[in-house]
């Protein structure tokens, strides 16, 4: 407890005047350490403003990447070691930028035509100016005990972290849904669930799995693979982010053979594979699917009235 005062008391350091981009900036980022959703968040609202015609792209820090940024990511140019899992995966399916410099990133992507940004985490950076900001809460899991790093999962106190937000995404069901309902108070609360992609998920049903995973909650990956009708022999969790070895992959292949399984990974999991991995595994993709897309749109409606004033 007295080194989550610590932690509390460096954030509150941290706090200063934040710079406003030149564009509408919404943020997608959580008060936990560790995986709540924020990616499948992110790519669905940037699909939903290139909908509406709007240049948009996702921005991110590039965690696990050796390169600063700023920068937009290609996928035939970089890697996971360049620029991240995250990102790399994001640029798979729209626009994606990187940046440590989140202000830097932000003003090198309006020059370069981008007319919204969704950032992918960055709640708690406080450098630049967020006009939305929603936080991402895994229905399973919720705020944990409700204590602060390291003696919960919280990166900053409830309170603190709810009144910079305009909205609360649960992903998923379970405990954490009836707990943001309750310490939301007058936020929106949206609801939504990661659905498999179907043609993968009818090719594994009833299928021998061997299932890996190294993001934030490898069980929630897990339960989805049961849920889609696979018959999961073995589950191997890795840590988030996790760097798989040669070895490790090798050794894994060998015990899906040995059991006459097949290995199966999250799309997140894949972009840290060689491609010559990603051809022998299976990757089960998901996406977003919410429970009230009109409520989604009015928040998007919201963002980009903040643009129309701009302008």
């Amino acid at each position: 407890m007295p080194l989550s005062w610590l932690w509390r008391a460096g954030s509150l350091l941290r706090r200063g005047r934040p710079v406003s981009a030149p564009v509408p900036v919404l943020c997608v980022g959580n008060l936990v350490a560790g995986g709540t959703g924020k990616t499948p968040v992110v790519r669905d609202l940037v699909e939903r403003l290139k909908g509406r015609g709007v240049a948009v792209a996702s921005l991110s820090r590039g965690h696990g990447g050796h390169l600063q940024g700023p920068l937009s990511v290609d996928p035939a140019r970089h890697d996971a070691v360049d620029v991240g899992d995250e990102p790399l995966l994001l640029a798979g399916h729209h626009p994606a930028w990187i940046g440590r410099d989140r202000v830097a990133a932000a003003l090198a992507m309006a020059d370069a035509g981008i007319q919204a940004i969704v950032m992918d985490d960055g709640f708690q950076n406080p450098s630049l100016r967020k006009d939305l900001s929603l936080i991402v809460v895994d229905g399973g899991a919720g705020f944990g005990n409700g204590q602060i790093i390291p003696a919960g999962p919280l990166r900053e106190t409830l309170s603190s972290g709810l009144s910079r937000a305009h909205a609360l995404v649960v992903v998923g069901d379970g405990p954490g849904v009836a707990v943001a309902r309750k310490v939301a108070g007058n936020l929106p609360v949206l609801t939504a669930h990661l659905l498999p992609d179907p043609v993968v998920a009818a090719a594994l049903h009833d299928q021998p799995v061997l299932a890996f995973a190294g993001i934030g909650r490898p069980a929630k990956f897990f339960d989805m693979v049961r849920g889609i009708g696979a018959r999961l022999v073995a589950q191997v969790s890795f840590a988030d982010h996790h760097d798989f070895t040669p070895a490790e992959l090798s050794a894994l292949s060998g015990r899906a053979t040995a059991a006459g399984a097949r290995l199966v990974t999250t799309e997140k999991d894949a972009m840290r594979l060689s491609s010559e991995w990603q051809r022998q595994v299976t990757i089960l993709p998901v996406r977003l699917s919410w429970d009230d897309p009109v409520a989604v749109d009015g928040l998007l409606d919201r963002l980009m009235g903040l643009a129309n004033g701009r302008s």
